[in-house]
């Protein structure tokens, strides 16, 4: 995980879709994500992209809800050729990762986008209150610079 700024996105100017703080978001944010990634004819990230999403988004809801505020979501386009996640919540705190027993049936999300992004997820400040999660995906043989 990167405690930085994530690096500049082709089309960081695309706007943050807000959602109601609840389990069915992560569902609904999953659809948006499909439609987006057939639309940039990125489907071969589809299923990664997918486990990507709802584990930062069920962190969002889980642990970063504040009453009567939203938690967003943005797709940017990488200039490689891939694909950012964003995930915006109104707490400040940013994500523990831990390290989950043989019997806990959660706290292994953080350890599955580290693995599946390469490391290539952080978190950053953002305008307002809160903070935005983000993940990067490449495409087969893409590179960052």
């Amino acid at each position: 995980m990167l405690d930085a700024p994530p690096p500049a996105a082709a089309d960081a100017a695309a706007p943050v879709k807000l959602w109601p703080p609840t389990a069915w978001t992560v569902h609904r944010a999953r659809h948006a994500l499909v439609d987006v990634l057939d639309e940039w004819e990125l489907d071969e990230l589809g299923d990664v992209a997918q486990l990507v999403l709802s584990e930062l988004l069920t962190n969002a809801v889980r642990h970063g809800r504040v009453p009567g505020r939203d938690i967003g979501t943005r797709f940017l386009r990488l200039a490689e050729g891939g694909l950012r996640i964003e995930v915006h919540d109104p707490r400040e705190a940013g994500p523990a990762p831990r390290t989950a027993g043989a019997w806990d049936e959660d706290g292994r999300g953080l350890a599955l986008v580290e693995a599946l992004t390469a490391g290539r997820w952080g978190t950053a400040t953002r305008e307002g209150p809160g903070k935005l999660v983000w993940a990067d995906l490449l495409p087969e043989g893409a590179r960052l610079p």
